[in-house]
């Protein structure tokens, strides 16, 4: 019997979408108002999935005090206010679209979750745009 258990998170960041190796023109064709050299935020909402058996002990599938101490840790404690280019490793050489924070969460959260649990990410970049990872 699985079941699937969520927390919802919040943080705010500023980013911007470059690709050092275009030209500027390029870059703002591609991106757009995201391209602004100062940089531009955004109000993210988080949705950390967990799916697994119900544990016959506790009741949980996960402890979701736990799930909420993992991701404050390794997510919104880096990321909340921060410009995700200029403050956070993984976004040095990574272009922080919604796709790659989405992908960087998973990675920091999964070696966190039991293995025999399955991590889902989704997050709201805006209410009407955002993103999955990974897909089922």
């Amino acid at each position: 019997m699985k079941v699937a258990v969520y927390r919802k998170e919040h943080f705010n960041a500023a980013h911007r979408l470059h690709n050092p190796a275009w030209s500027e023109e390029e870059n703002q064709r591609t991106f757009g108002k995201c391209n602004l050299p100062n940089f531009h935020g955004h109000n993210y909402d988080l949705y950390v999935r967990v799916t697994g058996e119900i544990d016959p002990v506790t009741g949980y599938v996960i402890d979701l005090k736990y799930l909420s101490d993992l991701i404050r840790q390794h997510v919104t404690s880096r990321f909340d206010h921060r410009n995700l280019n200029l403050d956070v490793p993984e976004f040095r050489e990574l272009n922080p679209t919604a796709e790659n924070i989405a992908v960087v969460i998973y990675n920091l959260l999964r070696p966190h979750i039991d293995p025999k649990h399955d991590l889902n990410i989704t997050l709201y970049e805006t209410e009407r745009n955002f993103v999955e990872y990974p897909v089922d």
